[in-house]
């Protein structure tokens, strides 16, 4: 495991490969880290397959990375953090890549650091009325309830904060060390940022900014099944970029629910992302490379 310090935050990431061809970026979902299973093995697979490298990272409040509570949303924050280590680590044009939560950040990466981006490709993007309001509250409610009641030690305290304590120790004296109304009234932004809007049908990202993005671009179509990333979603997005392409994922259309039946929980939410790998290599051999 390696550490970059970007804008004052340590940050833990792997280079999978060492070659010189196309540098890829890959984002998991929700607030799970780089060791995921899924998420090296699908970096693995696309270095190789350009003779490049692959980075995999730990998004500030993830994994062993330092916590962070700054910035117009934890997207957005994120997107940054990602460009500043993709520049750290003079990777050059990267395809920047991620599913659900990943894919956001990805998006706003490639929209706010378009000189560093040389593709994208998402999957999973969270939409709908539900989906949307469902990821505010889930982020951010419980922090914002803890430390309102009982203020930052309860923050520390909260079951979805464990882990980054625990691999990194510096990280609970970092949330204890938050001024409790400047800490709630970051909650409240992030989240608002979830909130429907007509004009960014990504939160945090415009349509306007969205129809700029002119980079090679692979949306996979989500599955009608799936009430958190809709169908429509996907299609939508594939529409407004000006240089994407929609392509069938390499699963069912009930991927999403059966990840979390209990025995697939066992193999992870990401477990099939591998699969994604010849979809990739072909789309960017015939859009990119």
């Amino acid at each position: 495991m390696a550490y970059a310090t970007v804008d004052g935050l340590s940050i833990s990431y792997e280079l999978i490969g060492t070659g010189d061809g196309q540098a890829w970026a890959i984002t998991p979902g929700g607030r799970y880290s780089k060791d995921t299973p899924g998420i090296r093995e699908l970096a693995a697979a696309l270095a190789e397959g350009t003779g490049g490298k692959a980075l995999i990272w730990d998004r500030p409040n993830t994994g062993a990375s330092d916590v962070c509570f700054t910035g117009e949303s934890e997207s957005q924050m994120q997107a940054d953090a990602l460009g500043g280590l993709i520049r750290r680590l003079d990777l050059g044009p990267t395809i920047i890549a991620g599913g659900s939560g990943g894919s956001r950040v990805s998006m706003l990466t490639a929209a706010r650091h378009r000189d560093l981006s040389a593709g994208l490709a998402i999957w999973w993007i969270s939409g709908g009325v539900f989906g949307l309001m469902s990821i505010g509250v889930h982020y951010g409610s419980g922090s914002f309830r803890a430390a309102w009641d009982d203020g930052m030690p309860a923050v520390a305290a909260l079951p979805e904060w464990a882990e980054v304590i625990e691999r990194n120790e510096g990280n609970r004296q970092r949330i204890l060390d938050q001024d409790r109304a400047t800490f709630l009234e970051t909650m409240e932004r992030w989240m608002a940022v979830y909130c429907v809007d007509d004009e960014a049908l990504v939160p945090g990202l415009s349509d306007d900014e969205a129809a700029k993005l002119d980079l090679p671009t692979l949306v996979f179509r989500s599955g009608v099944s799936d009430m958190h990333h809709r169908r429509e979603t996907s299609e939508k997005i594939a529409a407004a970029l000006p240089n994407a392409v929609l392509r069938e994922p390499p699963w069912s259309d009930t991927e999403w629910a059966d990840r979390h039946t209990p025995e697939a929980a066992k193999e992870g939410l990401f477990a099939h992302w591998p699969l994604l790998a010849p979809d990739l290599l072909s789309w960017w051999g015939e859009n990119g490379a």
